[in-house]
């Protein structure tokens, strides 16, 4: 499907210079000379491999379509991810480097989508948030909580995020998976 350039937003999936890329960062530039542009941060879906692109105003992109699933991670096995589609109960294994960093929130059983493109998997959707417990954090420091300072937490997946002074060891909380930050306490 062909879009124009300033239609183009973080997330769109485009087929340029024969492969597939993801849209990272956009940045609409209207300079004091010649036309309006398009800076477009695009991150290669198949290698990982991040461009820097410049689209005339008045240029058209391929935009493509892929088709999700909805999945369920099963279990990990060294850099292997095994994901069982929920309607067909087919099991799926893909590289732990499809994830990227969100990976390291993988749970069992965590309901997750995966994109699809000519019955290839792309990429695999997390929750945007999880409930994670602190493993291991630093005490609090006295007069530490009169501002707003961040402490250092290590997650029971091993991930560490910065939290309030007042969160402690064995303390629920919820996690944003792709910015890596700390959101509020878990209910």
């Amino acid at each position: 499907m062909k879009m124009n350039s300033v239609d183009i937003r973080p997330g769109n999936i485009l087929e340029y210079q024969g492969g597939l890329w993801r849209a990272v960062k956009i940045q609409h530039t209207q300079p004091g000379k010649g036309g309006a542009y398009m800076q477009v941060e695009l991150k290669n879906l198949m290698d990982g491999r991040k461009t820097n692109e410049r689209f005339r105003s008045a240029e058209t992109v391929e935009k493509v379509r892929l088709d999700t699933k909805d999945f369920q991670f099963l279990f990990a096995e060294g850099d292997s991810l095994t994901f069982m589609d929920k309607i067909s109960y087919d099991q799926v294994s893909l590289d732990r480097d499809l994830l990227g960093e969100a990976a390291d929130f993988l749970q069992d059983g965590m309901d997750v989508v995966m994109e699809t493109y000519d019955d290839k998997p792309i990429s695999v959707q997390l929750p945007a948030q999880i409930e994670a417990v602190i493993r291991d954090t630093e005490a609090v420091v006295k007069g530490q909580t009169a501002s707003s300072s961040y402490k250092p937490a290590t997650l029971e997946n091993g991930v560490r995020v910065m939290v309030p002074p007042f969160i402690g060891v064995g303390t629920k909380i919820v996690v944003d998976t792709y910015e890596r930050e700390y959101i509020r306490r878990a209910d």
